[in-house]
């Protein structure tokens, strides 16, 4: 067809196939569908057959095909995977986009297209009906020309508003599927996504009364960039062997109490698995490298204008009814993501003070609503790690308390200044290259670790460690940690001898200035 419209000095007809194909659900679905046996095997008369029929009918045939054998009688495929031939997608798109009248075709196609896409997948629930649905997607995401200035206006918004109402099984399909497509395919589609949002916040005003998190577009093609951030994660090296969440958090009494006080919503945990990584059952922590590094995703223009504030409520207490860009965290800078943490942490201080209030009501006790810390100032830290050990392991729930600091033998209340100070010390003795006690206990170690490095003999007969170490607490008794599940069990090998040494040096940096309890196991991290 572009053969004779190039002869002929008139792109009318490809136009107008492009134009019906492009524009019509049903059609697009057909299209680009991967050859079956028995077509392959009568190829050449279908070809003939093609070239007599007139110039619109056989562009229509060109695009799109009847349905395959191995489709069930209502249009549904046995297969799950794609059906579209990805591959002469992308050669058709190469022949097409150079020429101006089919952009424009395009562009309008795909205006007409995406709102009956999203009422579809929205309302009629095509995509349980018929996978195939996806194809739509899979084709215009192959369009290289998505991210110029024809469809951000309209086009491209739209697209992200229908691609937004997919299921979850087909968002996690479509992320499976551009994993596969390498790195060039992907990073484009991420900068799609990503000009899109900058175009639309740059083009707008937000502030208290016009939330960003208001924006339809930009939320939109925020889902739409998670799926291409998974994408990045399954098509780079993952490590899934210890990936299982913990059970550990079960209904507490700090729930039950918040429930009779109704706050359960205000106080109630975000949700800890993400439903699309749930469906791809990989996380963010278990990538050792993306294909796209985490960075760049980072979307500078929303950290600028996003209200924390507002973001944590809606994440917190309306995640049903309100968009959080803490449920997408890979869009968020450490610095507007420590504001979260911020915002978190004062909630969680104000919980354990109303909940002491209580307490002490009930129990006819003095109440308690602050972690106290009695340091000496020139043992600062030796004073300030005794007492948070020992916090640990007598009520680990007083580390969520307000800090309330107390230098021994001064007078004061400590209404914010006081902790400051000690903050200040504290950080003063930790850069003073003075202190040497903490660096012959680090020579020590070094010695030892650099000769596990450097052995040439067999470590698993000669040396016999594992992954389990040993260290005392405050009062002088051994206890044992697995650095890894089953840790006693894992023989330190020349293979893993290195990420052994990591475990052992992150955990007692960890305990130095943590809950010794918060590092173990190590899976997560080593992982990482």
């Amino acid at each position: 067809i572009l053969s004779r419209c190039e002869e002929e000095g008139n792109y009318s007809a490809l136009v107008h196939v492009i134009g019906r194909i492009f524009s019509n659900a049903d059609a697009l679905i057909k299209s680009f569908r991967k050859e079956e046996p028995s077509v392959t095997k009568n190829l050449d008369s279908l070809q003939s057959k093609e070239e007599e029929k007139q110039s619109d009918l056989s562009s229509e045939k060109v695009f799109s095909s009847a349905s395959s054998p191995d489709e069930t009688p209502n249009g549904v495929p046995n297969s799950c995977e794609p059906t579209v031939d990805i591959d002469a997608v992308r050669r058709v798109y190469d022949k097409l986009l150079s020429i101006d009248q089919v952009e424009s075709a395009l562009v309008n196609a795909l205006i007409y297209l995406t709102p009956n896409v999203e009422l579809d997948l929205e309302y009629l629930d095509v995509y349980e009906t018929n996978p195939d649905y996806l194809n739509i997607f899979i084709i215009v995401m192959e369009n290289s020309n998505l991210h110029s200035p024809e469809y951000l206006e309209v086009a491209l918004p739209q697209f992200c508003k229908a691609m937004s109402k997919l299921p979850l099984i087909a968002l996690a399909r479509l992320s499976k599927l551009w994993s596969t497509c390498g790195l060039p395919h992907i990073r484009r589609m991420m900068e799609t996504f990503q000009q899109l949002i900058t175009f639309t916040v740059l083009s707008n005003e937000y502030g208290m009364e016009n939330l960003v998190n208001d924006d339809e577009t930009v939320v939109a093609a925020t889902k739409c960039l998670k799926v291409v951030f998974y994408a990045s994660i399954l098509g780079g090296e993952v490590d899934i062997e210890h990936n299982e969440e913990d059970d550990e958090d079960s209904e507490s009494d700090e729930l039950t109490l918040h429930e009779l006080l109704g706050e359960d919503r205000l106080y109630k945990k975000g949700p800890r698995i993400d439903p699309l990584e749930k469906e791809l059952g990989v996380r963010p922590i278990d990538c050792i490298k993306p294909l796209i590094p985490f960075e760049d995703f980072i979307n500078e223009s929303v950290n600028e204008v996003i209200e924390m504030d507002k973001d944590f409520t809606f994440f917190k207490v309306n995640a049903e009814t309100k968009f959080s860009f803490q449920s997408c965290p890979f869009i968020l800078s450490v610095i507007t993501k420590s504001q979260g943490l911020y915002y978190d942490n004062r909630i969680r201080m104000y919980s354990e003070r109303r909940l002491t209030a209580l307490y002490s009501m009930v129990q006819g006790q003095q109440p308690n609503p602050y972690l106290r810390l009695k340091v000496r100032r020139d043992h600062i830290i030796d004073d300030a790690l005794v007492r948070l050990e020992m916090i640990s392991m007598e009520n680990p729930s007083d580390l969520k308390k307000q800090l309330y600091v107390e230098f021994e033998g001064e007078q004061g209340v400590d209404e914010g200044g006081v902790s400051k100070e000690f903050f200040q010390l504290v950080l003063e003795e930790i850069f003073n290259l003075d202190i040497g006690h903490i660096f012959l206990l680090w020579q020590v170690l070094y010695q030892s670790m650099k000769e596990v490095l450097e052995y040439t003999g067999s470590l698993e007969e000669d040396m016999m460690l594992t992954f389990q170490i040993s260290h005392t607490d405050l009062f002088g008794n051994p206890m044992l940690y697995d650095l890894k599940e089953k840790g006693d069990q894992i023989p330190v090998t020349k293979e893993n001898r290195q990420v052994r040494i990591f475990a052992t040096l992150y955990s007692i940096s960890v305990r130095y200035l943590f809950d010794p309890h918060i590092f173990m196991p190590m899976d997560r991290t080593l992982n990482k």
